[in-house]
Order: structure tokens, then sequence, then C-alpha cells
């Protein structure tokens, strides 16, 4: 192993942290974050790349209320725009750094990022969630600030995680071969993702994290202290 890539939801971080803590907390913000701070440069180019998947519906509503309306409905639908990704970015950064918001870790993550640091072993994190919103996690979580100990993070602009071509964008950005990284995922379609893309895979079995199938050719993990 000579470089760890890893997930966050159900790998570092429990999936309940995102969907009980982080989520709620973007939607009740939301309204008010974008009333407060609707011409700011940031905010505005977000909002725009928002407004961009309105639906006819909603493109008839003033442009504040058609915002809102798209996000309430991609939240509901979990999904993985950019402009929804930026947007909820900026309100977890807020409050993040008010100390509203402390990012949840397992308890074993700390020590292993320590282990591999000493080892020589360099760390990135691939997610969904933004940039933005896995370096807010990492300064801003339980253990402290953590993002030393990280050598990059890379989000669904590199390619969806389903798709082996997201992994081979991730190694030539990183300068490394694809045969090189191990990732960690719960999400045994994102491991088939990576191996198809030339490098190894685990899968991380961690407590709420769904079933998994029998029979998967890859390691299972209940935490990193085997990795």
């Amino acid at each position: 192993m000579r470089h760890l890539l890893l997930d966050i939801e159900g790998t570092t971080t429990s999936i309940s942290f995102v969907y009980d803590v982080l989520f709620p907390y973007a939607a009740k913000r939301l309204p008010t974050f974008i009333a407060e701070r609707w011409n700011e440069p940031t905010v505005a180019a977000a909002c725009a790349l928002v407004r961009a998947d309105a639906t006819a519906d909603e493109q008839r509503l003033a442009p504040p209320d058609a915002v809102l309306a798209v996000l309430r409905r991609q939240m509901a639908g979990d999904v993985k725009a950019k402009g929804l990704k930026t947007l909820q970015g900026l309100v977890w950064q807020e409050g993040y750094e008010s100390g509203a918001v402390l990012g949840h870790l397992y308890s074993d993550v700390p020590l292993a990022l320590n282990r591999w640091r000493a080892a020589g072993v360099p760390v990135a994190i691939y997610s969904s969630g933004s940039i933005l919103a896995q370096q807010l996690l990492f300064r801003h979580s339980v253990a402290g600030d953590l993002t030393p100990l990280l050598a990059g993070h890379y989000d669904t602009t590199s390619g969806t995680k389903r798709e082996a071509a997201s992994y081979r964008a991730i190694a030539t950005a990183w300068h490394v071969a694809p045969q090189d990284i191990l990732f960690a995922t719960d999400q045994p379609a994102e491991a088939e993702a990576a191996r198809a893309a030339g490098c190894r895979a685990v899968i991380l079995m961690r407590p709420g994290n769904a079933a998994l199938p029998a029979h998967l050719p890859f390691a299972v993990h209940a935490d990193f202290s085997a990795l």
C-alpha cells in the first residue's frame, strides 16, 4: 500500500452524522443564508447553478424562491448537484467555524491517520461531498484539526464514485499509478469501480452501515486497525 484513498460516509464518519446533523442543519439555515448573502459572488454563482437545474414550474418563481424550490427538491432526493453541494458547503462552513457543528469521526480514524503519516503513507479523501465540506469536517472534527494529516481531497469534479474513469482521474491528479492506490469505502459498487480502474479496494462495515451482499470479492474490515 503506497497511497490510501478514503471515502467519508460510512467509512471515516457515520452515515447518521451526515443525514441527521449536516443535512438538517443546511436545510434549516439555507433560506436565511441565501437571503443574507444573495449578492456575494460565490453565493450568486452557486445559486445560478441551482437555477439551471430548475423545472419549468420552478423557473416561473422569483429568483430566490426558485433557488429554494430547487434546493428543497434536490435535498429531498439526495441529488449530487454542484450548486447544491456548494451552498451546503458554505452553510456548513459557517456552522463549523461558529462551533455549532463538529465533524464526527470514528474513534480509530485519528489514530490511523497518525499511524499512516508516521509510516510515510499519503492519505487522501474522495467523497461526493464538496472539497470544502471535506476540509471543514476534518478541520473542525471531534479530534481537532486533522487536515495536516491529509495529502489531498477529491470530489465529484473528478467524476462520480461508481465510474472507473473517476479513479483513473484521481490517480493522474495524484501523480501515482492506479495500482498503487488502496481505496477504502462502505459501498461495494464504488469498490468495483476502483478495481476496474486498476486500484485495490477494501470495504468498511461500520455500525449503522447497510448490510453487505454475501461473497464479496473484497476484504471487509470493521475499522482501520488492519490497514
